[in-house]
């Protein structure tokens, strides 16, 4: 009673309905490109507001429900941001805070959501709105971080939600429609060239990295949607078809990488793309590769000396007369101002590896060739020997015979006084395989400009903890034919003369190996690829209020951006990865046979390891886990990473998911589980790889 003579008193109830004034605050950041701000935008906008056309928002109950409107969240009446002309922007990138002042009446409640509409000429980036002395709730937060265009540019208003966190089922009534909607509109329909303001998260083949239109030699494959090139799927971009070919997706000039299409919230931020952009112009050959031929006239495309290689690291090359003024006339300002923010004038200038900052000629000792398989770019491939000599996987019926030519002969006199026997049963002998996964490929990688080998290296574990190489053998397919087997080579260490040569010579192949491996298959395959159809169903089948979405999201920063520019200058074809990795144009379809083995349940770092027979299950072993390796920096220090997440996560699921029912009667978590083996991994779910186990608090 003395509550509502207060609201007569004080002109808070109106009409007889019990209403106030709610103030609020909206952190945003006006339009930008690449640290510019955009003069003309601010201008129009400005000329907007004058004219009435102003952003404007309005509260959404999560109480109260329109009874005309489906019984969705009521609608307050809208509010604008104040004095948009007034409040000065930072000439550099940053937030501009802006009050906004709600008529609340006592049928909106506790706002659930908020309305926004931008009847501005440009875009905003929306980071938080946050609402004071609400009446029962105090102080409401809206986490929103996202791009919000003119309202023209949209079929759907946009809506943003209370920063908390709701399982289907516990969504406020009022709100439901709004979150069902939401996903609805963010599946698209599958029609389309998607523009930049479209908010569309789909799937498509792997059918942008060849250009037929050019010529049959940019001709590649479809990756994805068979049983010969199955793969992860990606993003659409609704693209038109290739004149030469329907099945290829047209692509779009490099110069317009920066535009290539994904949901305009999964862009870089621009420090992150300021930094991509310095790297990768320093791997876009086609703006300077004459000039760099001229640099390296003896050897065309090839370094002609270790001391060439070395200035990279060591002051940059020198850049030839008129190379700036190319970059200049073929790259956008603004994008060479990014450039040149991060990188300065050295575009040829690359850190100086720390294995080199000591010793120069480190790389070449046995030790470090070693390390390098425990605590280089390539730590994941390493493996206990199981049997010996090595033995192949290949079909005999295709490939002949595949076996290893090592002999007892080649290892016997460097095992510390074991037999071979004896370091196979006390987990002595490890090897490094690049002998199956690249010896299919091998005839036509050889058919290019590169010449490389599959290569087995088998190595020992010494008393000190540490590895050393024992041989490496080297195997091409035999000339008359796959079937006849291979043709191998063995080596074993040296340290002078010609076989000391040899021995650095053998090294080497193997070293390219696994770095080309990394590139493409740890890298790229298994990181990258792998991961986006994850992004692309989170962001379908989970609301923003869903505690997995929360969960997840923070880790899917960038991931579609960057596959997409790698797409557009990495692994397409006559790209980066195919000029610098050894399978050259067979590199992305030798990653798609690769992926055949590609097998959920052991991409956990445990599994992994134990997988690859270089950790035991040990319950007397912190973690259960005990390394075979114990100097193994990439396992030990993941084993502790992998194990605090997991105890994380566990604890977070748990709060929201007391039971197993409550995980089978989430319908949003079921249908993204369902997506993700049927959609984005649907190549995989017929297969023992597929993910087709159940969705369980266990």
């Amino acid at each position: 009673m003395l509550h509502n003579l207060f609201d007569k008193i004080t002109g808070q109830e109106q009409n007889g309905k019990n209403s106030r004034k709610i103030k609020g605050t909206v952190v945003l950041m006006k339009k930008n490109v690449l640290d510019f701000n955009d003069f003309n935008a601010s201008v129009l906008d400005g000329v907007h507001e004058l004219v009435g056309q102003r952003v404007s928002l309005q509260l959404i109950s999560a109480d109260h429900g329109d009874s005309e409107n489906g019984f969705k969240g009521k609608l307050g009446e809208p509010a604008y941001l104040e004095d948009w002309i007034t409040t000065i922007t930072p000439l550099t990138v940053g937030d501009s805070a802006y009050k906004v002042t709600f008529d609340w009446e006592e049928e909106i409640g506790v706002p659930g959501a908020i309305l926004i509409k931008n009847n501005h000429h440009s875009e905003f980036f929306l980071k938080t709105i946050t609402l004071e002395d609400v009446p029962r709730e105090g102080r409401v937060h809206f986490v929103c971080n996202s791009w919000v265009y003119p309202g023209e540019k949209y079929t759907k208003d946009r809506v943003f939600f209370v920063n908390k966190t709701f399982l289907p089922s516990e969504t406020p009534l009022p709100l439901q429609k709004y979150r069902e909607e939401e996903l609805v509109h963010l599946r698209g329909d599958g029609k389309g060239e998607l523009q930049e303001w479209d908010r569309v998260y789909d799937y498509a083949y792997y059918n942008d990295l060849g250009n037929p239109d050019k010529g049959p030699k940019y001709a590649r494959p479809t990756l994805g949607g068979s049983s010969e090139y199955p793969y992860p799927r990606r993003g659409r971009t609704g693209r038109p078809p290739t004149k030469t070919d329907s099945n290829s997706e047209s692509r779009i000039p490099l110069l317009l990488s920066l535009n290539i299409y994904v949901p305009r919230d999964e862009r870089f931020g621009h420090l992150k793309l300021s930094d991509f952009l310095a790297y990768a112009l320093k791997s876009i050959v086609q703006f300077i590769r004459p000039e760099l031929e001229a640099l390296f006239d003896k050897t065309p495309n090839e370094f002609d000396s270790l001391e060439d290689m070395l200035k990279l690291y060591e002051g940059g090359i020198p850049l030839p007369e008129g190379l700036l003024k190319d970059i200049g006339d073929n790259i956008p300002a603004e994008m060479l101002k990014e450039i040149f923010r991060t990188d300065g004038a050295q575009l040829l200038r690359f850190p100086m590896p720390q294995v080199i900052e000591e010793d120069k000629s480190a790389w070449r000792t046995d030790e470090e060739f070693a390390r390098e398989m425990l605590a280089g770019v390539n730590p994941v491939n390493i493996s206990l020997l199981q049997e010996f000599p090595p033995a192949s996987k290949l079909d005999p019926k295709v490939y002949g015979d595949q076996a290893s030519r090592i002999t007892e002969q080649d290892i016997g006199n460097n095992l510390d006084g074991l037999t071979v026997h004896e370091a196979l049963k006390q987990n002595k002998l490890f090897i490094l395989d690049h002998h199956d996964a690249l010896m299919p490929y091998l005839r036509r990688i050889n058919s290019t400009s590169n010449k490389i080998y599959a290569s087995r290296t088998v190595l020992f574990l010494k008393s000190d903890g540490t590895l050393k190489p024992l041989v490496i053998e080297l195997s091409l397919p035999h000339p008359d034919g796959d079937q006849f087997g291979r043709i191998s080579k063995v080596y074993t260490p040296a340290e002078e003369g010609v076989e000391g040569s040899i021995w650095q010579l053998a090294k080497a192949y193997v070293a390219v190996n696994d770095s080309g491996y990394h590139q493409l298959i740890s890298h790229w395959l298994n990181t990258h690829a792998v991961c986006e159809p994850v992004v692309i169903a989170t962001n379908r089948q989970l609301s923003v209020v869903h505690p997995i979405y929360k969960l997840l999201h923070p880790h899917f920063r960038d991931t579609m951006n960057i596959n997409a520019f790698a797409r557009q200058i990495l692994i397409n074809a006559g790209g980066i990865l195919e000029t610098t990795v050894f399978p050259a144009r067979y590199a992305m379809e030798m990653s798609s046979v690769v992926y055949k083995d590609w097998v959920f349940t052991e991409q956990a770092l445990p599994a992994d390891l134990i997988k690859r027979g270089v950790a035991v299950k040990d319950a007397n072993s912190p973690h259960g886990l005990r390394l075979l390796i114990e100097d193994y920096p990439y396992a030990v220090d993941g084993i502790e990473i992998w194990f605090a997440i997991k105890t994380w996560v566990e604890d977070y699921c748990s709060f929201y998911y007391k039971t197993d029912d409550i995980i089978q009667k989430d319908i949003e978590l079921q249908s993204w589980w369902k997506e993700l083996v049927e959609e984005g991994h649907g190549d995989k779910k017929m297969s023992p790889g597929g993910l087709k186990c159940r969705l369980a608090k266990t």
